[in-house]
């Protein structure tokens, strides 16, 4: 299969120049060992899987002659089953001089990222690369940064296609995992049901101890039919028959997979009443397409959670754009007591752009009177609007426009 290239080679790059150790986090099977094995092809860099048991025995019991086998450059594959090796790799970044040594990919799990921040601080870059984008798959690669401005989004404009509904849930329906990429319905049915059975299912059993499959297929289920809605501990421990402590370890886990992501409400204190409570989305829409049973593509653009799935799709989209680029930006939603809710804050550079999602493609520009919230806050409201199937830019007041969704 034909290389696709990442958005995330410019940033771990210039990691890789700068850091003794980059890691690469992520879910199972979006393209981590690919892209940089893709980065080493040129280089006599050694690689190993720690999927391999051997391997793997090795690096757990004797750290020392694991690296004696493998020497840097190396690069070391799902490093979160011998976390045995990272006192082991301090000592080898402290002796030598040399960046780039030691290439890690690994699933981003909670005790693994603890274990990694405090040996390896100051050693180690840590990057996280998520299932394909859209813009990915079309190999558009923008180049400006994202800030919501007109001149901003006018200059992506020229670079992409038209907006086109069907092929924007195309993507959503088929996901941005690299082995569905021109499978037909069926061959993408069976990927997806070996992805949950033998990678999902194992890696919770192995990294949370959960050996209850029934449950946890409940679980994962009720997860998916809440997507792009506030988390309900409750709704999602009565579905899989699990105490509410139970379901917000199973999240947490999930989350640390790399298979759900939690978008945070945005906290202030001179909005009171905000809520506590995250939304839920999945990291990759065609996971979630599958194990809520949406058959066909045409089936979930035209059915009740269209929506949902669409401000999932932007929401992600965000997600990869802001992991990728050089700035960083904090992403938030709001919502108050009075069920006042703006999908997206993106908080950054001082300033905080306001989003709202919506699948239209003619949405109600008045939409945006909501962000007159910001006004009772000390942040500096930048460019926004509202992320839509329009065709074009066009200004809706003198801070915000319409946004094509493929622009982002």
């Amino acid at each position: 299969m034909q290389y696709i290239q990442r958005s995330l080679e410019r940033k771990f790059t210039r990691m890789s120049a700068f850091f003794k150790a980059v890691l690469v986090t992520g879910a199972r099977q979006v393209g981590k060992t690919t892209m940089l094995r893709h980065l080493a092809r040129e280089q006599n860099r050694t690689y190993v899987t720690l999927d391999n048991m051997l391997a793997r025995n090795l690096a757990k019991s004797d750290p020392v002659l694991f690296f004696q086998t493998y020497k840097p450059p190396v690069l070391i594959d799902e490093v979160q089953y011998a976390p045995e090796l990272f006192a082991a790799l301090k000592i080898l970044c402290d002796e030598s001089t040399d960046t780039g040594l030691f290439w890690l990919t690994g699933s981003q799990q909670f005790d693994m990222m603890k274990n990694v921040r405090e040996t390896l601080a100051g050693r180690i870059g840590i990057l996280e690369l998520y299932s394909l984008s859209k813009n990915e798959k079309d190999g558009i690669f923008f180049n400006n940064e994202l800030d919501f401005t007109p001149e901003c989004l006018q200059s992506r404009q020229r670079q992409a296609p038209k907006n086109d509904v069907r092929s924007v849930f195309g993507h959503i329906w088929q996901g941005g995992m690299p082995q569905v990429l021109g499978a037909d319905t069926e061959a993408r049915q069976e990927y997806y049901n070996s992805y949950v059975s033998t990678y999902l299912m194992r890696d919770v059993a192995e990294l949370g101890g959960v050996t209850d499959t029934a449950r946890l297929g409940k679980f994962i289920t009720a997860c998916a039919a809440l997507i792009s809605q506030q988390v309900n501990f409750k709704t999602l421990a009565d579905a899989a028959e699990i105490s509410q402590p139970t379901a917000k370890e199973w999240l947490r886990l999930l989350e640390g997979m790399g298979i759900v992501y939690l978008l945070r409400p945005y906290a202030n204190n001179a909005l009171k009443r905000i809520t506590k409570t995250p939304k839920l989305y999945f990291c990759d829409t065609g996971l979630a397409a599958f194990i809520s049973m949406w058959p066909t593509q045409d089936s979930l653009m035209n059915g009740a959670a269209s929506g949902h799935y669409f401000e999932n799709f932007v929401v992600m989209e965000l997600v990869k754009n802001y992991s990728y680029s050089p700035s960083k930006a904090v992403l938030t939603y709001y919502r108050d007591s009075n069920a006042k809710e703006i999908d997206v804050f993106v908080e950054r550079g001082g300033l905080i752009h306001a989003l709202e999602i919506k699948k239209s493609a003619n949405p109600d520009r008045r939409e945006v009177k909501k962000f007159e919230i910001l006004s009772k806050t000390s942040a500096e409201q930048g460019s926004g609007g509202i992320i839509c199937m329009c065709e074009e830019v066009m200004p809706i007041d003198s801070k915000n426009c319409f946004i094509p969704c493929n622009l982002i």
